[in-house]
């Protein structure tokens, strides 16, 4: 009796077993003209493949997320240098038996500045519980830049409750490792910032943004403006901490000199609490939650 065959088997090898069948293992990775291209990092990584890598950093967070079936997300930005309650604590009772007023003075406002990351996790955490009960295709996973500060908080919201939760790190000097409360097959690192950014808008239903540095305003401001030329869908764009951001940005100065429309200010608000940020996301959307 003939032996039948699987329908979805690929008409052509896969490119790992080809790889795996050369003779020498050793040889296929040394620099040489006779290296398969793609186990040629060499080549790979040549100026004239750039657009190569820039399509491979689309396509790879895509697809697992695609498979992840991780369709909306919540995006939260902020300060990566904020701490939580209790290393904060800790911080401070340090400072104090140094007796270093400078320390002092600094472990001080990253005490104060604790707040921020409490917050972000306690919003993080209610949008992971009340999404549980939607449908699969209305929920929303938080997404966060994967490093420390709000982007922990965050994750580690998500994290408390055993939710999934998206971080899409960047390779940097500094912050270049994935905080410990990320889901690990949803942790995704970039070398272009322009793709990061991309990633963060594709699905992103809504943006909170809290307290931060220039980081988290050029995010803001890329969001901002994508919204604003109708290049993305007009989504909650909120800011966390109307004190802060009232006394960081006047963009009232903007509509008084004309550089953009009185009606522009109204794509953001401002938000106080996790409970105001969330409901302005479900008065949105009109999503029916538990209250």
């Amino acid at each position: 009796m003939p032996k039948t065959h699987d329908i979805k088997d690929t008409a052509l090898p896969s490119a790992w077993s080809e790889l795996l069948a050369h003779q020498d293992a050793a040889a296929v990775m040394k620099p040489q003209a006779y290296r398969l291209a793609f186990a040629d990092p060499e080549f790979l990584l040549r100026r004239e493949t750039r657009g190569i890598r820039m399509q491979l950093e689309l396509q790879k967070p895509d697809l697992a997320q695609i498979e992840a079936g991780i369709e909306n997300t919540v995006v939260v930005f902020g300060s990566a240098r904020f701490v939580s309650q209790e290393t904060a604590q800790a911080r401070l009772a340090q400072a104090k038996a140094s007796g270093q007023a400078n320390a002092i003075e600094q472990a001080e406002r990253a005490l104060r500045n604790a707040a921020w990351y409490e917050q972000a996790r306690e919003f993080a955490r209610i949008v992971s519980q009340q999404c549980t009960c939607l449908p699969e295709h209305e929920k929303l996973h938080i997404c966060t830049g994967g490093g420390p500060g709000i982007m922990e908080a965050a994750n580690r919201g998500a994290h408390d409750l055993g939710v999934p939760s998206v971080a899409l790190n960047i390779v940097l000097p500094h912050e270049q490792s994935a905080n410990p409360y990320v889901t690990p097959e949803l942790s995704f690192k970039f070398h272009y910032f322009a793709l990061r950014k991309m990633h963060f808008m594709m699905r992103a239903k809504a943006l909170v943004a809290f307290p931060g540095g220039f980081g988290t305003l050029d995010e803001l401001f890329e969001v901002m403006t994508l919204v604003q030329t109708r290049k993305a869908h007009t989504v909650p764009i909120l800011l966390y901490g109307s004190d802060y951001w009232k006394r960081l940005l006047n963009l009232q100065v903007l509509v008084d000199e004309g550089t953009i429309s009185a009606e522009d200010l109204e794509l953001f608000t401002y938000v106080d609490s996790p409970q105001q940020a969330w409901q302005h996301i479900c008065d949105f959307y009109n999503l029916q939650v538990s209250r």
